[in-house]
């Protein structure tokens, strides 16, 4: 069979059609937990197609604005942020719209600079982050230096997981009997609030 010019997978080079990948990283708190989900694309494909649909369809308590270093600093690739949480509190949306938005920034540049995402593919791939942030971080007293840690370390760790193709589908199935869904098990145990 041939192969197909510009569809072998990067990185390295080639087309990148649509990567996923997602991560949990937290400190002790549970307000520091980041669970960042990531979808990875060409800006002419799927990808690009979504985040010019999510940008120009905004949904009240659900605003979707790019990853920036600080205003008028956006980083590339284009990375668009979509929160899970309804946002519905000036403190929620400054802490998402500051910290984290920041970390995912870093998280992205983090990413390029270790070679998951290929510098020479930088403008051509758009990514969407589905952020998590717990709502209990509006009456916490958070330290926004592990705040911006966690985000910055899960959204790398994402996008390295999503570009990897990580967890592999042969390390899925060895494991598939020993990875326990942790809300699950609080479910089974009697213990989920």
């Amino acid at each position: 069979m041939a192969k197909r010019k510009g569809k072998k997978s990067a990185p390295g080079g080639g087309r990148i059609i649509l990567r996923t990948g997602e991560a949990l990283v937290e400190a002790d708190e549970a307000w520091s937990a980041a669970e960042p989900e990531v979808v990875i694309g060409e800006l002419d494909g799927p990808v690009g197609y979504a985040i010019a649909n999510l940008i120009g369809d905004q949904t009240k308590g659900h605003s979707r604005v790019f990853a920036i270093l600080n205003s008028d600093v956006q980083v590339r690739p284009a990375t668009l942020m979509v929160s899970k949480v309804t946002v519905n509190s000036s403190r929620y949306t400054n802490i998402l719209m500051g910290t984290v938005q920041a970390a995912i920034a870093h998280g992205v540049l983090d990413s390029v600079r270790a070679g998951d995402i290929p510098k020479k593919k930088a403008n051509d791939l758009g990514i969407i982050v589905s952020v998590w942030l717990d709502p209990s971080i509006v009456e916490a007293t958070y330290d926004p230096e592990v705040l911006f840690r966690t985000n910055r370390e899960a959204t790398a760790k994402a996008i390295h997981k999503a570009m990897h193709h990580e967890p592999s589908i042969d390390w899925l199935l060895e494991h598939q009997s020993k990875v326990t869904h942790y809300f699950h098990q609080l479910a089974v145990e009697g213990n989920l609030e």
